[in-house]
């Protein structure tokens, strides 16, 4: 029973995750918070949007654990929290590996194909 509930909030997580992702603006913050940490003020700055719509799309951010923020005197540093970005590609990953291994097997049976297709039109070439 612990497995299936630690699965399931793994679940959640990666659901919170990927629906931050799933945002061009946030992932553009994300992107700026690669370089280094930033204020809230220099997030918002390359985007033509509220202050209110900043604060909503941060807060998506911290609630999915991709970023923290932090006070420093009258203002609001971010940092990029890389474990959750790391636990995504880990879960990408696994089925990058299972669609390439499904295509490694597809295109060994392709070539078996066109090679038996081959073999039976040379023959009847004969």
């Amino acid at each position: 029973m612990a497995h299936a509930t630690h699965t399931t909030a793994s679940s959640d997580q990666l659901s919170l995750t990927f629906a931050a992702l799933a945002d061009p603006t946030r992932r553009a913050m994300l992107t700026r918070l690669g370089q280094g940490p930033a204020t809230v003020t220099e997030l918002a700055q390359p985007f033509h949007i509220s202050g209110p719509a900043i604060t909503k799309h941060l807060k998506v951010l911290e609630r999915a654990g991709l970023i923290t923020r932090e006070k420093e005197a009258q203002w609001r540093r971010c940092r990029i929290e890389a474990q959750r970005l790391k636990e995504a590609n880990e879960f990408i990953e696994k089925y990058r590996k299972f669609w390439e291994d499904s295509f490694d097997r597809l295109e060994i049976y392709l070539r078996k194909l066109q090679a038996k297709d081959n073999n039976t039109t040379e023959g009847e070439q004969k």
